[in-house]
């Protein structure tokens, strides 16, 4: 793993995912990258916005926004890696709700998991 593919020092974009947040879409669980901070959402997620940024900002690693998760996924070598601590907030807040984001999850949302 290159030495940009991660940055400790950048927080995160937000508490949701960047592009379901501005498109009016929902998630299931979070994904922070690890280089710019970026929040996108899993792959079990409609829109699967974190691997989406991963493939076409070049940053490979990610670490679960997820309370209580701690861990790192390279998605170029397809495994999970060891990473240093990232900048605070290191999750969405405890309270948002899973599916998320509130109001925007519609009623059939399990039929729609990847």
């Amino acid at each position: 793993m290159s030495t940009e593919a991660i940055d400790p020092t950048v927080p995160p974009s937000g508490t949701g995912c960047v592009e379901c947040l501005e498109g009016g879409g929902w998630w299931v669980h979070l994904r922070r990258c690890a280089a710019c901070g970026h929040v996108g959402c899993c792959d079990s997620s409609p829109a699967q916005h974190a691997t989406e940024h991963s493939t076409s900002a070049g940053h490979p690693v990610v670490q679960s926004f997820e309370p209580g998760e701690d861990w790192f996924w390279d998605y170029e070598k397809a495994t999970g890696v060891l990473g240093p601590q990232l900048a605070a907030p290191t999750s969405r807040p405890e309270d948002q709700p899973v599916p998320g984001p509130a109001g925007s999850v519609p009623p059939n949302w399990r039929s729609q998991l990847h």
